[in-house]
């Protein structure tokens, strides 16, 4: 594969703030503003929403509020593909992404491992793309860009199948890349979609019940049986199934709201939520 230049944000200037310096205070902003209970224990990922910052930054901040000023040499972003590709997992083919606030370096080393400890337990691995347009990997880096307090590489991965087995399998590659190493897991998912304010309270209380017990299994149930939806599901289950596997033992969900609480439409809206995945015994 030839080398590509940085892939360009297909979605500065819509779904967040195009001028570097408008970005780089709304993202503070949202930041500062979030509320965080005690955290007892060591931040092993953290769980954001990913709508247009409009719509799901101040829940997003939280999210990474629980990080802010920590260094990572590593984060393994973990999302949905939204777009119309075929392949049940893909990652980007250039060896940076760009945002406003800067360009951060693809770890193409840990790819090339977590591919390989996928081909060894599924038979397949990543499918590197290019120029891609998914939002929901990229919403997430001006907050990393900003609450971190060094520079980091990241490792992208976006799921397109929603299947226990797929999630399974590269969360637990996915530790074992991470094993040993300064790293953060990032799961970026929304919540129910387009119902009324009160079913999608319900349906994301649920989801969110399923998360916090620690269970990826859960999560799948939960869904499976109509009781709450996760558009972010296999990425969400994924990192799940990858802190456990790290020595993760709690899930603490730090904020919920819905599209509805930003635009007062309550008739159809989208559930967001933040939560920290810790580590609290040694």
């Amino acid at each position: 594969m030839t080398i590509l230049d940085v892939r360009p944000s297909p979605i500065a200037g819509t779904w967040y703030e195009g001028n570097p310096q408008r970005l780089a205070a709304s993202v503070d902003g949202y930041l500062d503003r979030a509320e965080l209970p005690e955290l007892p224990g060591e931040v092993i990922a953290v769980i954001a929403p990913h709508a247009g910052h409009r719509y799901s930054g101040a829940v997003a901040g939280y999210a990474f509020a629980a990080v802010r000023g920590r260094t990572f040499d590593l984060v393994a972003v973990i999302s949905p593909m939204h777009q119309s590709y075929y392949e049940p997992l893909l990652t980007t083919a250039h060896p940076a992404y760009s945002t406003p606030l800067g360009e951060i370096p693809v770890d193409k080393d840990a790819l090339a491992v977590l591919d390989a400890a996928l081909k060894a337990s599924l038979g397949y691995g990543l499918t590197p793309v290019e120029r891609d347009r998914e939002h929901s990997l990229e919403i997430e880096l001006p907050f990393l860009q900003r609450a971190l307090a060094s520079e980091f590489k990241i490792l992208p991965v976006m799921v397109r199948e929603q299947s226990p087995r797929v999630s399974e399998n590269l969360g637990l590659a996915l530790a074992k890349v991470l094993h040993g190493r300064n790293a953060l897991l990032v799961a970026s998912t929304d919540l129910s979609h387009f119902y009324t304010q009160e079913t999608a309270k319900r349906l994301d209380e649920e989801m969110l019940k399923q998360v916090e017990f620690f269970s990826p299994e859960g999560v799948f149930r939960s869904e499976r049986e109509d009781k709450g939806y996760a558009c972010g599901l296999g990425a969400l289950a994924a990192v799940l199934w990858a802190a456990r596997e790290l020595g993760a033992d709690t899930v603490k969900v730090l904020h919920h709201a819905t599209s509805g609480d930003v635009t007062g439409d309550f008739s159809s809206v989208v559930g967001y939520a933040a939560a920290a995945v810790l580590r609290t015994k040694a």
